[in-house]
Parts: C-alpha cells; sequence; structure tokens
C-alpha cells in the first residue's frame, strides 16, 4: 500500500512540503480549513488598502492541480488517535496516515487580555486584514463629519501595539496613506494632522535586528510621520481611551483605532498534542521538537513552522517567519522520501538568508549575515523577495503592477469599506 503523508495547514511550511513530496512515492493529503494559500507577509497592504485580498492568496487545489500525488481537503483537525494512526476531523471523518505533518501556524496573543480582540484586531487573516481597512478608513469618514475637534483627534489618531516588524510595516504604511495617499481626497479635514502612534514595549524596535539597524528603522518612521514610542506597556483599553504604563507611571490616550501586532501564539494544535502526547509546549504553545522536526516517541510525526519548537544547534529557538517554515516543509519532505528509500537524513538546519523590513517608500532595513543596510537598496530588495515568493505567476504579476502603478501616483487602488458597519 502506498505511503500516506498528511499534512495538516496550507501555509508556508505544510504547501512546501505539499510541493517537496511531488516525486515522492507518496500519496498526500493536505488538510486546511481555508482553501487558499496566504502570504501573510503581505496581509498590512491589504490593511491598508495597497493590495486586494486575492492578490496575496492563492487557492491551494490550483497550486497542486498538477500534481498527481497530492489531494486537497476543506477540512479541519480536531483531535488525533496515535495508536490507531489516525486524525479526527470537524465533521467526526477520519483520516490515515503513515507520516502526519502539522502546520497549523499561529494567531495574535494578547497575553491574558482576550477582551481587547474586539478592540484591538490583529493580524493574521484575511478577515484579520480587511477589519483593520475597515476600521482605518472609517476613521478618516468619522473625522470628515465630526465638528467636535476633541473627538475628530480621536478620530484621527491610530495606536499600533508592538513594535516587531510587522507593527513597524503596518505603521509605516499607516503614515503613509495619510500624509500622502489620503491628502486630497477630504475637504473638511487634513488627513496629514493624523497621529500615528506606535507602542514598544521594550527599549527599541525591530528587537531581533542589530541596534544600528533597529535605530535607522525608528529614524525612517519618525521621517514619515510615525511617533515611535518605546517602553509602553498598553495597560487597558476602555472605549477610546487607553491607559498605558511608562515605568511606574501612567498615560492616558485617546483613540479611536488601535491595531495589534504585539505578539502571537501556537494553533491550538499544540494544546492538542500536549493532551494526547507526552510532548511539552512553552510559553507560546509552541510544540518543543527533536532535531528531525518529530515529537517524543512519535517517529511519524512532524511539526513544523509557528507551531515548532525548534532550538538545536541555536542560542535561541526559530522565530515563526516564512522562511522558517518553508526550509522545515522541504526538509521533512526529504526525511520521508530517505526513510522510503533506506537512507539516513541528518538533522535539520536552518540557512538563515538574512532578515527584511520595510518601512515605508524608498526605506527599509536589511540584515544579511555581517552585512547590514538600509534604505533604498534594502527596500528594492524587500519588493523583490516579496513578489518571487507570491505562489502563483498571476499574483507576481499583479501586485509588481500595483506597487509600481502606486510608486509612481502616490495611490493605493483597494481603499474599499467593506463588512461590519461598512455595507
Amino acid at each position: 500500500m502506498t505511503h500516506q503523508v498528511v499534512i495538516v495547514g496550507g501555509g508556508f511550511g505544510g504547501l512546501y512540503a505539499a510541493q517537496a513530496l511531488r516525486r515522492a512515492p507518496v500519496e498526500v493529503a493536505l488538510i486546511d480549513k481555508r482553501n487558499f494559500h496566504l502570504f501573510q507577509p503581505l496581509l498590512y497592504q491589504v490593511a491598508t488598502g495597497g493590495v486586494s485580498p486575492g492578490d496575496i492568496a492563492s487557492p491551494l487545489r490550483a497550486v497542486l492541480s498538477k500534481q498527481k500525488n497530492a489531494r486537497v481537503l476543506l477540512a479541519e483537525m480536531v483531535d488525533i488517535d496515535p495508536d490507531r494512526r489516525e486524525i479526527v476531523l470537524a465533521d467526526d471523518g477520519r483520516l490515515s496516515y503513515d507520516s502526519l505533518i502539522l502546520a497549523t501556524g499561529a494567531s495574535y496573543h494578547y497575553f491574558g487580555n482576550d477582551q481587547w480582540a474586539d478592540k484591538a484586531p490583529g493580524l493574521k487573516t484575511l478577515e484579520d486584514a480587511l477589519e483593520m481597512r475597515r476600521r482605518i478608513f472609517l476613521a478618516f469618514e468619522g473625522a470628515e463629519k465630526e465638528p467636535d475637534p476633541a473627538k475628530r483627534e480621536a478620530w484621527l489618531t491610530f495606536v499600533v501595539v508592538g513594535g516587531g516588524p510587522t507593527g513597524v510595516e503596518l505603521a509605516g504604511a499607516l503614515a503613509e496613506l495619510a500624509h500622502s495617499t489620503l491628502v486630497h481626497d477630504f475637504h473638511r479635514i487634513d488627513t496629514r494632522q493624523s497621529r500615528i502612534l506606535l507602542l514598544e514595549g521594550l527599549d527599541r524596535v525591530l528587537l531581533d535586528y542589530p541596534p544600528e539597524l533597529s535605530a535607522k528603522a525608528r529614524q525612517s518612521l519618525e521621517r514619515l510621520g510615525v511617533t515611535v514610542q518605546t517602553g509602553r506597556l498598553l495597560q487597558a483599553i476602555d472605549g477610546e481611551q487607553l491607559r498605558i504604563k511608562v515605568g511606574d507611571e501612567q498615560e492616558t490616550l485617546f483613540a479611536k483605532t488601535v491595531l495589534w501586532a504585539a505578539g502571537v501564539r501556537a494553533s491550538a494544535i499544540g494544546q492538542l498534542l500536549a493532551r494526547r502526547l507526552p510532548v511539552e509546549l512553552d510559553r507560546m504553545g509552541r510544540v518543543m521538537v527533536a532535531a528531525d522536526m518529530t515529537l517524543p516517541g512519535q517517529p511519524n510525526i512532524f511539526v513544523i513552522g509557528d507551531l515548532a519548537h525548534y532550538q538545536h544547534g541555536t542560542e535561541r529557538p526559530l522565530p515563526g517567519v516564512a522562511p522558517v517554515a518553508m526550509q522545515q516543509g522541504r526538509y521533512v519532505a526529504r526525511l520521508i522520501g530517505d526513510r522510503l528509500s533506506g537512507k539516513e537524513t541528518p538533522p535539520f538546519r536552518y540557512w538563515n538568508k538574512g532578515n527584511l523590513a520595510v518601512i515605508g517608500r524608498n526605506a527599509a532595513v536589511a540584515e544579511f549575515g555581517r552585512f547590514r543596510f538600509s534604505g533604498f537598496l534594502a527596500w528594492l530588495i524587500w519588493l523583490f523577495v516579496h513578489i518571487m515568493y507570491l505562489i502563483e505567476f498571476d499574483n507576481k504579476v499583479v501586485v509588481m503592477f500595483q506597487w509600481g502603478w502606486s510608486y509612481f501616483t502616490r495611490r493605493r487602488g483597494a481603499r474599499l469599506i467593506t463588512g461590519r458597519g461598512g455595507e
């Protein structure tokens, strides 16, 4: 009987694993509760009207349509029976596996303040991005018709919580939107009076980058009009009133729009595995994995991507970024193929090709080993890398055209208000 590989999750890790198994003597079943692969690094562009949702999403069936040994199932995993080598689906169906690859990713984390979720949306799904877009553009509309100056100021105040790559990119895009794109679209307000505040609890933004690049990123943000405030922790959100801790003191801030980019936690599959198997989880809910991405006593179960805590030969756990998931997906596919042919596979080793974060027009920071630079060159590299890693060719063409048009005209063409309150 043909070796059955079940992959749960159609993100970077799961999809790259499925594609890497195309020539292996296996049958692949890729399961996801969404029918598309999402290019998450560009979600902030959807949230700020830079690109449309379909430009960064690809139907999984279309991506794998020519791979004869792969099928796609629209389903959700809710349980696992490791003794019978089966996973349980939400419709009570069961699926048997010889090898199981779990790549279910992560969601945003409010550090014990889950009540903030409705008040400060995160940015992990297309729905999140569309909700952000709705709130951002409704804020400008609300300011346009607000006669009271104090209330208008609250409408035009945007708070981004979290100074990692997502927060930096989101804040920079918001500043360009307010200070450039929308300047001539409103007549009663001057969108250049908008306040874009980036709050970070630690002492600098982009903590995983070298200090000099963090400093350059902050300078670029401030040139765009973003107010970067480090050493500040959000303590409470009460309507449009925010309480912020600064050292031993508290500040109060009024803002209609709060956007969350402060932290993530692993998907609920990690908790499920902890109930069914003797595995350990870290404080983010990630599963501790062996050097070959397997679980203790379960050599046929692999955990990759944002769900995995991998720390073998590294000072810190590997970060939850797309390149890590891609490489882990390819590695596990190779390991499965090697096992079937009786070969040994060395432990997984991550090849860090570098780090990139974009701040805005002609502004980005880049780190490639000992080489660190910022500005226009880093921005060009960022553009090339993100276009290259989009899954489908038509997405590459459309996004490249839209970015080119936006660069020369400073326009953003996907500024639609949809969903709740925008229908």
